[in-house]
C-alpha cells in the first residue's frame, strides 16, 4: 500500500487529488505558497492542483458583491418576506422557520433550495421546507454533497454494516483516508480494521 504523500512531495495534480487531506492541510500549504486561503475546501484543494500543475496561482475571479442590502440577521421576518440575492442562515431565519414548523432545522437541501429561489417569499420557503421534511420521513435519500465525503461513508458504512458502531467508522476513516481515493465506504474497507 503506497503511503500518503505530503502535499509538497506530489508532482502534480493528479497526484495529489488521488489523496485525501484535510482542509486544516490544504490551508497550511496555501498560506506556505501564497495562495489565497478563503472558501471551502474544495476551492482551496482547487488553488493547490492549478499552482501543482502551473508553479503559480490561479486567477483569482472576483466574487460580485450581493445586490440586496437586507439584513437577514436583524430584520424582521415574515411570510411576505422576499428572498434575497444577499440571504445569509442564522438565528432570526432559524426563529421564524420554528414559529412557522414545530422543530425546524437547516438541511442542506433546504439551504440550496434558499440559494435557488431568489425572488419568491418565506411563505414559499415554508411550504418549501415542510415538502423537503415529508421526502425525508418517506424515505427519500437526498443526495451526497460531493464537499462531504465522510457523511457518505458514513451512511455507506452503516447502510451495510449491520451493528455497526461510532468507534469502528471513525477508526476505519482514519484508516481509509491515508489510502488513494476514491472515499466511497466498499465492504472490503472492512479488512483495514485487522491490518497492522
Amino acid at each position: 500500500m503506497a503511503q500518503r504523500p505530503e502535499i509538497d512531495l506530489c508532482p502534480d495534480s493528479e497526484t495529489f487529488r488521488r489523496w485525501y487531506y484535510l482542509k486544516a492541510e490544504l490551508v497550511a500549504y496555501a498560506r506556505e505558497h501564497g495562495l489565497k486561503t478563503s472558501g471551502g475546501k474544495f476551492e482551496i484543494a482547487d488553488r493547490i492542483a492549478y499552482y501543482l500543475d502551473h508553479g503559480e496561482p490561479p486567477e483569482e475571479r472576483k466574487r460580485t458583491a450581493a445586490a440586496s442590502k437586507f439584513d437577514w440577521h436583524q430584520a424582521e421576518l415574515t411570510p411576505e418576506t422576499v428572498i434575497t440575492d444577499s440571504y445569509k442562515n442564522g438565528q432570526n431565519m432559524r426563529r421564524f422557520m420554528q414559529s412557522h414548523i414545530s422543530g425546524f432545522k437547516f438541511s442542506i437541501p433546504f439551504m440550496d433550495w434558499m440559494k435557488a429561489n431568489v425572488g419568491l417569499t418565506l411563505a414559499d420557503a415554508v411550504e418549501a421546507a415542510r415538502q423537503i421534511d415529508a421526502a425525508k420521513k418517506a424515505g427519500v435519500k437526498q443526495p451526497d454533497q460531493p464537499h462531504n465525503q465522510y457523511n457518505a461513508y458514513t451512511r455507506a458504512y452503516f447502510s451495510q454494516v449491520p451493528g455497526g458502531t461510532q468507534a469502528e467508522l471513525r477508526k476505519l476513516w482514519a484508516l481509509r483516508r491515508k489510502q488513494p481515493g476514491p472515499y466511497v465506504f466498499d465492504i472490503a474497507d472492512m479488512a483495514l480494521l485487522s491490518e497492522k
